[in-house]
């Protein structure tokens, strides 16, 4: 996971496949409803210290983009890396 600017940025791979989704947060658009965290099945997100949502599991992420489609504030984006691309 990294964190530039005000977005944190981790990578997710299912097992069965050799795509990765990039999960991206825009913390400075988060407000902190927690609602990506609630809807999220595997507990991929929390809210940090700050109340913003933070990616705690990535590995853990099955893609479902619940959080992506449930966010209010359009905060969280899952970004789809195809296999041979960078």
């Amino acid at each position: 996971m990294t964190i530039s600017g005000e977005s944190l940025k981790a990578t997710s791979q299912k097992k069965s496949s050799k795509n990765k989704i990039f999960i991206e947060i825009r913390r400075d658009w988060c407000k902190g409803c927690g609602i990506c965290v609630a809807f999220c099945p595997k507990k991929v997100l929390e809210l940090d210290e700050h109340e913003k949502s933070s990616i705690s599991n990535p590995e853990a992420c099955t893609q479902c983009g619940f959080c992506e489609l449930h966010c209010p504030d359009m905060a969280i984006e899952l970004i789809l890396i195809q296999e041979g691309t960078k």
